[in-house]
């Protein structure tokens, strides 16, 4: 009897065992429910059955870099612009290795990646096998979390509390290690809850501690505000709800080189970044103040300079959601620790009940006042000659109003941009802070841009740094990201080479870069726009033709050699002594 080609026919057990989701589809899946749709990664063996499944999954971008490392600042840069995370794939051995640079730059500024690596396979784990390494152990220092899947049945589950993890609290990388035959198998069973894995902690906010911080607010007469990343992290109705109290105050606003952008720079009460290279006004206010109010910052050395010369004079209120940054470094009189959004939002309604008078800071401001009056940030153009000052003020004439996101490599180029170029909103400013990592620049750019397709994404970087992840001019051109990137370049470390001069006698201990590549040649065999500017008559002109451009374009900038980055809070000095320039401090 012949059987009807419309009657069902058995499924085979072939056909059955297919239709079941392999461990690496499960993880795509996964990602894809927590909202993820863009990754950034570089292939290897141990992780081909996860890049197989990826090539037939739509609802995901890859963005293919040239370096592991590049693909976490890559991650970090998409992450950073955008608040949501940023997700990479990296093989085995020398792929999770070179991941670490980014992941401690990840950690060190709280930004949330997701990094999944591959492995060898279960039965070779402990072999010495080819590429294997030890994955945990390499990442533990650099994550806030990290496991090993053992079974594929644990994938959902250990990838959506990695999410949570790396997303809530202060955010942070977090790593899943999945060995290669984990990745291959099908896992039919209902997921397992996932192993060791920290609960989440809520902290309520005492009553008292907030009507305490608000009657601090209303009755200071010298208060300054101080802003972190972690309001940057917060949300935007965070740092709107953070210039809000500023302006009903009527205080002075600072921002550490994390936060730029989290109080608009527009704004009359903006002193400008503090610390280190910040302005005379805002370190000497902080030096002066009678109360610091600190959101979403963790008074890092390279912003309170000497503890013992600190706010000597000023009672202080700190706002974190991480609870062992509060009294870390500096005691403080009230600790307010939650989301800054929500206890800024609870502070508002405290202020609410308060009256407060912005007459109790007149006298405030005209001391600051005097301070913006020896105009820190002036400098002397010596055409035709171009100074690093010089690039970064005209370039921020170019950018002003155009809602550029900008990210920088690490050394002198990255504190004049933070001194001249100005932010009115957050997430526009990238740079790497509490890692100094050069070659961040580029790869943050790209990150960035592809988030933002249509937006102008500029990197400022320099000739040391931007030689370290160079490579990524490649991955700008095969994604099509249109990044601008105005390259700083004065032949040396700029940073190492002036800590030298000041601190080591003038001894430049191999500070030189003496091979330096033509940059406009390699960046043209890449495949960019390039172009290179001597003179300072021709510096506006080609600023405009790098910014127009319809693609990616290289300006190479040739700068004064011997430049200082000022103001200069040297090392073991307070915020009251400050550095106009070499042998010539400010007086107050």
């Amino acid at each position: 009897m012949k059987t009807s080609p419309n009657e069902l026919q058995p499924v085979s057990e072939a056909a059955k065992a297919a239709a079941v989701p392999t461990g690496a589809q499960v993880l795509l899946r996964t990602l894809v429910d927590c909202g993820v749709d863009t990754v950034f990664g570089y292939p290897g063996g141990a992780v081909l059955p996860l890049y197989d499944a990826l090539h037939m999954e739509p609802r995901l971008r890859h963005v293919l870099v040239r370096h592991e490392q590049a693909a976490v600042h890559a991650a970090e840069g998409y992450a950073r612009s955008t608040g949501r995370l940023g997700v990479v794939f990296v093989t085995s051995g020398p792929g999770i290795a070179n991941t670490t640079s980014g992941l401690l730059d990840a950690l060190s500024d709280s930004i949330p990646v997701l990094c999944i690596s591959g492995q060898v396979a279960t039965t070779s784990i402990g072999t010495d096998a080819f590429q294997e390494c030890d994955a945990l152990g390499i990442s533990r220092t650099v994550t806030k979390w990290n496991a090993q899947i053992h079974d594929a049945g644990e994938i959902a589950n250990t990838v959506r509390h990695a999410v949570r993890v790396a997303t809530g609290g202060r955010p942070g990388p977090v790593l899943i290690d999945i060995p290669k035959d984990i990745q291959a198998q099908r896992c039919g069973a209902e997921p397992a809850s996932p192993r060791g894995v920290p609960a989440a902690v809520s902290v309520d906010i005492p009553d008292a501690a907030l009507e305490h911080a608000a009657t601090l607010i209303a009755e200071s007469r010298r208060p300054v505000f101080y802003g972190g990343g972690g309001l940057i992290n917060a949300g935007e109705d965070a740092c709107a709800r953070f210039a809000e109290i500023v302006r009903r105050k009527n205080g002075p606003c600072t921002l550490t080189l994390m936060g730029l952008g989290a109080f608009p720079a527009s704004s009359p009460q903006w002193l400008g970044m503090l610390g280190m290279h910040g302005t005379l006004e805002a370190n000497l206010a902080m030096h002066e103040a009678d109360l610091v109010v600190c959101v979403g910052a963790r008074f890092d050395d390279r912003v309170t300079g000497k503890l013992a010369h600190f706010c000597p004079g000023a009672r202080i209120i700190h706002i974190d959601i991480d609870p062992a940054s509060v009294d870390k470094v500096v005691r403080t009189d009230v600790g307010l620790i939650g989301d800054c959004d929500a206890v800024l939002e609870a502070l508002q309604q405290k202020l609410d009940a308060l009256e407060i008078d912005p007459a109790r800071t007149a006298a405030w401001w005209q001391r600051i006042e005097s301070w913006r009056a020896q105009d820190c940030l002036g400098f002397t153009s010596a055409s035709p000659r171009i100074v690093p000052q010089q690039l970064m003020a005209t370039l921020a004439g170019q950018l002003r109003g155009a809602g550029a996101i900008v990210s920088t490599d690490v050394g002198q180029h990255q504190m004049w941009a933070a001194q001249y170029l100005p932010f009115d909103a957050p997430r526009r400013w990238l740079t790497s802070g509490g890692a100094g990592t050069m070659g961040y620049g580029l790869p943050a750019a790209i990150g960035a841009q592809v988030a933002h397709p249509g937006k102008r994404v500029v990197c400022v970087t320099g000739d040391a740094s931007f030689l370290m992840n160079i490579q990524e001019l490649a991955t700008a051109v095969q994604h099509r990201c249109p990044v601008k990137v105005v390259l700083s370049n004065n032949g040396c470390m700029g940073m190492v080479r002036q800590w030298q001069e000041l601190h080591y006698e003038g001894r430049y201990s191999h500070s030189y870069t003496e091979a330096l590549p033509d940059f406009v040649a390699l960046a043209r065999a890449f495949g960019w726009q390039a172009r290179r500017v001597e003179h300072a008559g021709e510096l506006d002109e080609a600023l405009k033709e790098c910014m127009a451009s319809d693609g990616p374009f290289l300006l190479d900038v040739v700068v004064a050699q011997t430049e200082n980055c000022y103001p200069m809070i040297p090392s073991g000095h307070g915020h009251h002594e400050i550095m106009a320039e070499k042998d010539r401090w400010y007086e107050r």
